[in-house]
């Protein structure tokens, strides 16, 4: 059983957040039950706040690995990239960046198996004995799983961002580096950042909503920086903010183990 939970955050000046509804989504690694039941409640939320605005959506990043079923979750971030009911950014993510690794050098990229990439190309019906690859193993799961994935999963990888700017909040996967303006940061800062990150007061002029890092499941907000999250395939919640007309909340979806 999946239920949810909200919680306001009254940390930002109202100016600052627009009448247009947007929502972000932390790492969902696989985690299509929780992704699903989340969309589902963004679209009855988003239809009961404002029907006649089109809400934005983002998500930052991290669709595979770890969880059981990447492929579903990137079979329905293509349905979302197609659909005129909401207007969707879909951000990179490190493990993105991985598994395109993997897909271009699998014998440069072998250690993408053991930080979760195992998981995913099960998902998508490769069969991963438990032992050491060979060179000679990790093109052959590679080729297998280029038979297995769909066109459109490679293209969508190959066409993720890096950072969207929305009322002085920048949406990244991972962070920034601090002192670095926005449009001077690198992809790797991007994707991988964290403790410079983490731990400086005020890393750049805009809030930087973000995921990557997680150390439980309740999501960080503070005035300089927003996490978003929460472990999913660890903790069974899966976190979105939303931002609308002044108001600043999380919607989280909590998987509940009979």
């Amino acid at each position: 059983m999946i239920s949810f939970r909200r919680q306001n955050y009254p940390v930002f000046e109202a100016a600052r957040i627009g009448f247009q509804p947007l929502y972000a989504i932390g790492d969902v690694h696989g985690c299509y039950d929780l992704l699903r039941a989340l969309l589902t409640e963004i679209a009855r939320d988003s239809t009961e706040r404002q029907a006649n605005v089109t809400p934005l959506l983002i998500l930052l990043g991290d669709y595979v690995d770890r969880g059981p079923a990447s492929k579903s979750v990137l079979d329905a971030l293509i349905w979302l990239s197609r659909s005129a009911a909401i207007e969707v950014r879909l951000l990179e993510g490190n493990h993105e960046a991985m598994l395109l690794g993997f897909i271009e050098d699998p014998i440069k990229h072998g250690r993408w198996l053991s930080l979760g990439g195992t998981a995913t190309l099960q998902s998508y019906g490769v069969h991963v004995l438990d032992e050491e690859h060979s060179d000679g193993v990790l093109t052959q799961l590679r080729d297998e799983l280029l038979d297995k994935m769909p066109a459109s999963h490679y293209q969508l990888l190959r066409s993720l961002e890096l950072m969207v700017e929305v009322n002085g909040f920048a949406f990244v996967h991972a962070g920034v580096l601090p002192g670095v303006a926005l449009k001077d940061q690198t992809r790797d800062d991007m994707l991988w950042i964290r403790d410079e990150f983490l731990n400086h007061p005020k890393p750049s002029k805009s809030v930087i909503v973000h995921g990557h890092t997680w150390k439980s499941d309740q999501a960080v907000v503070l005035p300089h920086r927003v996490g978003i999250d929460t472990g999913a395939y660890e903790t069974g919640v899966l976190t979105a903010i939303l931002m609308h007309n002044g108001i600043v909340e999380t919607i989280q979806a909590v998987k509940h183990v009979a």
